[in-house]
């Protein structure tokens, strides 16, 4: 799922390009990317682009008049640019957003539906669609270790919860707990000041970097690259390969449809964490260390 990273470069993309333009027409190829019935979606047509906004996760097109278009592209959605003149890709899309400029296209891979596109009405019920998570970006220490106290969760799912921090999803939070050298199931309640602040810090610079790099990559560019999975990431997605720091085997908490990735040494003191399927059926037998883990691995 794009985060704040790769909304805030897909927003400085989208700002080049549609700030100011008219919105000329919009083809939904797909009914089901559309959330709202009021206004009507013709409606945003022959209104021009003032502003544009991140909401969470969420990109939000502001035009005359105070409407928004809010796309919010969960796990596969994601944005394509064709400029004025240039054909435009066969590839299926839900919607087309035709402008003065060119034309902006939303796809989705797979075959579940999850993207989806409201039109909203004013200021008001815009801010309705944010969740409330603190902008750690924009955030002092003091105000993050309000928040993370807020309620008493494991760091990863705090950092994740939209409600109590903003634009962080499953790959960032876990480049930012290998960065802060904390286990992503340590609970908030439980955590020191000097390993808040390292979170903190960690949080803000991993968010940062990360901007700047894909940033540097886009290249003034549209992204096209957008994706959860990056070589240079330390972690996440990198189950089975060497933590580029200490070189021990990255492991992984498997639930549902994600993953939980990080490194036994630089983040939980060589202790393998249980995953909950193999731990249930491996019972008493579960690897407790890394050394542990190896042994069984070369029986």
């Amino acid at each position: 799922m794009p985060e704040l990273p790769d909304v805030t470069v897909y927003l400085e993309a989208l700002s080049e390009r549609i700030i100011a333009q008219r919105l000329d027409r919009i083809a939904l190829i797909n009914p089901f990317l559309l959330r709202t019935a009021t206004p009507p979606l013709k409606s945003a047509e022959s209104r021009r682009v003032e502003r544009l906004r991140r909401v969470g996760k969420r990109i939000a097109i502001g035009l005359t008049d105070e409407l928004w278009l809010v796309l919010h592209l969960m796990i596969a959605g994601r944005l394509h640019w064709f400029g004025r003149g240039s054909k435009v890709s066969g590839r299926a899309a839900l919607a087309r957003f035709e402008f003065e400029s060119g034309t902006l296209t939303l796809t989705e891979a797979g075959s579940k539906r999850r993207a989806s596109l409201h039109l909203i009405s004013g200021e008001s019920n815009l801010a309705r669609m944010d969740p409330g998570g603190l902008e750690v970006l924009e955030a002092d220490l003091d105000a993050f270790t309000a928040r993370l106290r807020l309620e008493n969760h494991t760091l990863k799912r705090a950092l994740t919860d939209p409600h109590l921090f903003s634009g962080i999803g499953n790959a960032y939070s876990d480049e930012i707990l290998h960065r802060a050298r904390l286990s992503p199931l340590a609970l908030t309640s439980r955590l020191s000041a000097d390993e808040i602040a390292r979170l903190y810090e960690a949080t803000r610079g991993s968010l940062t970097d990360w901007t700047e790099l894909l940033r540097q990559e886009a290249g003034g560019k549209f992204p096209e690259g957008v994706t959860a999975l990056r070589p240079q990431m330390a972690v996440h997605g990198r189950y089975g390969q060497a933590c580029p720091i200490c070189g021990t085997t990255v492991q992984r908490i498997r639930y549902a449809e994600n993953e939980t990735n990080y490194c036994p040494h630089c983040q939980t003191q060589d202790r393998v964490l249980a995953d909950r399927a193999l731990s249930r059926l491996l019972k008493d037998d579960w690897p407790r260390t890394v050394d542990e883990l190896e042994r069984m691995r070369g029986t």
